[in-house]
């Protein structure tokens, strides 16, 4: 796995191996755009809040309501901390993605509201981490850069989903133009602002990202993920297992996933038919799946007929000893979505000792030791990822070998280091701002005037602060209340045109699937 890059802030006097003292007892505002253990996103949001609630500080999480109502978790409060002290859960409504169900589009939310619903406005969180910002984060960034400076509660952000990458792959010519530029607008706007103080990126890739888009490099700061490797390790290896997938003991291929089309299904549905056409005596086990049973099934057609004569299995979702068995049941791991961050499945796979292809895109590209944990190719070479998977099926002392390193390597990232690294520079953010105030005296709020109390409710949402309430008693056109303005405009407009068009191709692909069903009955 590669090192930080030049032009990132170092950690300088700070022992990862150690938490923080003078963070315990402060108030984390926590705000994600999921929160179950189905993805990367969720599961390594929840290593972090149990993380440091154990170690005493006070976590409030806010989240979207799980639409779905499955794989759903509370994580569990402080020992330490006493009754009094608040770090509860609160779920915001929002609608849910056709495509992926597990995220929601979050509906406008007031920060004081979340601030009352969790720590109560007499005690305001110190700071505020966003995890994966998106129409949750995104609202809670636009809202605090319109408050007075000294006003402002610092922002942590960790930048952990490429939605521009996203609509680049779900949306057709021009809208998917329309989206990427979008996207990357509004993020460019929100994370350049001073009340943003740090961005943590999982790979280079995310890091060339955010400085094309302007972000100051001096914000940015890498934070890989780690691996709980005693859930997942060799041990979980299954024979019973094996032969129930491989009765004839074939090679097993293994891929986890969400099941969508953005995570490079059809890339894998074309590399498994090409091993086919080469006589390979193989199976495919796919592990994941979508709330969206439309979804599902149009990733699962791809597969056929390989997926009709057994060669392709779906097994569906899997969390816990069952996903960590599905892991280390495999003899190859293959990775074909171009649009991770970092791509902790990965590190899993690793840490069960199963060596690794992956398209040379995005996260993966930082975690996979080439000819060593196993194989990075060009991410549309089809021939070469279908070679590579070819020979680590037939060597089998090579897999044994690439096997034995992927553990070794997965085993250097652990997870208390890399949240001990969250925790310090919570600690650093904090109190340089507590310095900051030592110098300055902040003035009381201005009184809420009867002006801003019947405004339009858009402009009520966006700017019920202190500099929005004067330019309205002064008549005056404030130039970032309007770049704000638009700002969140774009990014509604550009999310009402996903869900138009996602809507609209899902109904037309469930008739036209259900026409079929009757022709051939």
């Amino acid at each position: 796995m590669s090192s930080e890059p030049s032009g990132s802030r170092p950690y300088p006097n700070h022992d990862l191996s150690h938490f923080p003292e003078a963070l315990r007892g402060r108030r984390i505002l926590l705000c994600t755009e999921s929160f179950g253990p189905v993805n990367g996103v969720s599961r390594t949001t929840l290593m972090l809040v149990t993380h440091l609630r154990n170690n005493g500080v006070q976590v409030a999480v806010v989240a979207p309501h799980n639409h779905t109502k499955h794989n759903t978790f509370t994580p569990p409060a402080s020992p330490d901390l006493r009754p009094a002290d608040k770090q509860p859960e609160v779920r915001v409504t929002g609608y849910p993605l056709p495509f992926n169900p597990e995220l929601s589009i979050v509906y406008p939310v007031r920060n004081s509201s979340l601030i009352s619903r969790t720590f109560g406005q007499d005690a305001p969180p110190d700071l505020i981490y966003l995890a994966s910002p998106a129409s949750l984060g995104f609202q809670v960034m636009l809202q605090l850069r319109q408050q007075r400076k000294e006003n402002q509660i610092p922002v942590i952000c960790n930048f952990q989903t490429d939605l521009a990458g996203y609509c680049a792959i779900l949306f057709p010519a021009p809208l998917s133009n329309i989206a990427v530029y979008a996207f990357a607008a509004v993020q460019s706007y929100l994370f350049r602002h001073a009340s943003v103080k740090t961005i943590f990126y999982p790979s280079r890739f995310v890091r060339r990202y955010l400085v094309s888009q302007k972000v100051q490099e001096d914000k940015l700061e890498v934070l890989t993920r780690g691996v709980n490797t005693e859930l997942f390790n060799p041990i979980r290896r299954d024979e019973e297992l094996r032969k129930q997938i491989a009765p004839n003991g074939e090679i097993i291929f293994v891929t986890v996933s969400r099941i969508a089309g953005e995570k490079g299904f059809d890339f894998l549905a074309k590399a498994a038919k090409e091993l086919d056409a080469r006589g390979l005596n193989f199976k495919l086990l796919i592990v994941g799946g979508n709330r969206n049973p439309d979804v599902e099934k149009d990733v699962q057609e791809l597969f056929d007929p390989l997926r009709q004569n057994g060669k392709v299995i779906f097994a569906g979702f899997k969390v816990g000893e069952d996903l960590a068995a599905a892991y280390a049941c495999g003899d190859v791991f293959l990775h074909c979505s171009v649009t991770e961050t970092f791509g902790l499945v990965v590190l899993e796979s690793m840490a069960s000792a199963v060596p690794v292809i992956a398209r040379d895109e995005g996260g993966p590209s930082d975690i996979v030791q080439h000819d060593e944990t196993g194989y990075l190719v060009p991410p549309n070479d089809l021939d070469d990822f279908v070679a590579k998977a070819m020979k680590l099926a037939q060597d089998h002392n090579l897999r044994a070998e690439m096997a034995q390193k992927s553990r070794i390597a997965a085993c250097e990232a652990t997870w208390e280091k890399i949240n001990n690294k969250v925790a310090w520079r919570m600690l650093d953010t904090i109190e340089e701002r507590e310095r900051e105030q030592q110098h300055h005296k902040v003035p009381d709020a201005a009184p809420l005037t009867t002006a801003a109390n019947q405004l339009v409710p858009v402009y009520g949402w966006l700017m019920m602060n202190d500099a929005f309430r004067e330019t309205v008693t002064r008549s005056m056109v404030d130039a970032r209340l309007v770049g704000g303005l638009g700002v969140i405009v774009s990014f509604w407009a550009v999310t009402g045109l996903y869900m138009a068009f996602t809507e609209t191709l899902l109904f037309v692909k469930g008739r036209l699937r259900s026409e079929r069903k009757v022709a051939t009955e």
